[in-house]
């Protein structure tokens, strides 16, 4: 890796339950990255201009309210809307086996369900890095 990655950790909507996601971010930084965590209640608005504006290499949000088709859906227009679309939008939560296509569709490159291995998280996003800088 040339450069070290930043990720944007973020809570959209009323959902205050955050514990995932600073598990997540934690581990994310324990493995070299840098995090940027929004913290919860954020709008799909200024989750995507936090990473606008921090220059993210990588988006990830956590959703237990069931409302990930909602915000998949949102956030993945306000980053192609933003020209953003060479981020890499992850997804964490509670999310039926079904939706995830749909979400693929809005955009989540992977959906990251309870009981998922941090080191799973990272190899992913680290494998994906590695083919970007391999691809330009």
């Amino acid at each position: 890796m040339t450069k070290r990655l930043r990720v944007v950790v973020a809570k959209p909507g009323m959902d205050g339950h955050d514990r995932g996601a600073k598990i997540i971010a934690r581990s994310l930084r324990d493995a070299g990255m840098e995090i940027i965590y929004t913290g919860i209640f954020q709008t799909s608005e200024s989750i995507v201009e936090t990473v606008l504006q921090e220059d993210a290499d990588v988006l990830g949000i956590s959703i237990l309210s069931g409302a990930h088709q909602h915000y998949a859906e949102e956030i993945g227009h306000l980053l192609r809307e933003n020209k953003l679309d060479d981020v890499l939008f992850l997804l964490g939560g509670t999310v039926p086996k079904e939706d995830v296509e749909d979400l693929k569709g809005h955009g989540v490159a992977e959906v990251f369900g309870p009981g998922t291995h941090t080191d799973d998280i990272v190899r992913f996003i680290y494998d994906w890095a590695a083919a970007r800088e391999k691809a330009v």
